[in-house]
């Protein structure tokens, strides 16, 4: 196998078979982008990743503000994955908050009401896969995107804090994992502490997807950071593990290389 195409696999735990899970199960993962540089493929990897074959017992909960389910399932198409297929087993959950209607909302704008909605789904979700015997090996919940959700809630990042926190408490309950994508650059302009800074004392891990430094290139389209932070448990701790690498997206897959390892 060629390493050099898995490095995402490889800083974020993927390349170990034994465990089906895109973050390490009760963490919480933050995917950060720009509008130079989508993060998006982050995403689309980790579906394809817990909807493998080899795991036919992991489960994934989408929350959609950014896109429609044919978006999604056009794009895991071409990289092999029919989501179509997996949200009629129930493997693939997927709530389009781009189609919910929020009568407590102001101009369709999204209630506190209705962010407890939604939590109260995906808890229920949970809950009906551990009273039917359903054991899952891995239980991902994945939002698309953060600062869709706040414009959905007319800014107002305390709801959507509220609803990640929420989410987090199932990461202890049930032992899922929770990944999130944001996009930083909308919050260059804010005054007092951004919603971000926020998100990423939440996080365990952290996948910034940047421009390059150095300008566009042809064969590069950007470069993925990847921090781990460490873990403290038992009177031992871990150090944070930081993994930065180039990446180019094709058609049906995404390439990863390190810096200077192409001419």
């Amino acid at each position: 196998m060629d390493r050099t195409s898995n490095l995402l696999d490889e800083a974020l735990g993927l390349d170990d078979q034994a465990s089906p899970s895109p973050i390490s199960s009760g963490r919480v993962a933050l995917v950060e982008d720009c509008v130079e540089t989508s993060g998006a493929f982050v995403l689309h990897h980790l579906i394809k990743h817990s909807l493998s074959p080899h795991y036919s017992s992991a489960l994934v909960i989408f929350v959609a503000f950014a896109q429609p389910f044919s978006h999604y399932d056009r794009i895991l198409r071409k990289m092999g994955c029919n989501l179509v297929v997996q949200r009629d087993n129930k493997r693939f959950i997927f709530f389009d908050m781009l189609m919910l209607e929020c009568p407590d909302g102001d101009g369709g704008n999204i209630s506190r009401d209705g962010l407890l909605e939604l939590y109260g789904k995906i808890q229920k979700t949970m809950e009906e896969c551990a009273l039917t015997g359903d054991k899952r090996t891995c239980m991902t919940i994945m939002i698309d995107d953060i600062s869709l959700m706040e414009v959905a809630t007319n800014g107002s990042s305390n709801h959507v804090l509220d609803f990640l926190h929420y989410c987090h408490t199932l990461t202890a309950q049930f032992g899922c994992s929770v990944v999130a994508l944001n996009h930083v650059d909308i919050y260059s302009s804010t005054e007092g502490p951004p919603l971000i800074l926020q998100m990423e004392y939440l996080a365990d891990v952290i996948i910034k997807a940047e421009p390059l430094a150095t300008g566009l290139a042809t064969d590069v389209h950007g470069q993925l950071t990847v921090l781990s932070k460490g873990i403290s448990s038992g009177g031992e701790s871990s150090r944070n593990k930081m993994h930065n690498f180039h990446f180019k997206v094709k058609e049906n897959s995404v390439e990863y290389f390190y810096p200077g390892s192409r001419s």
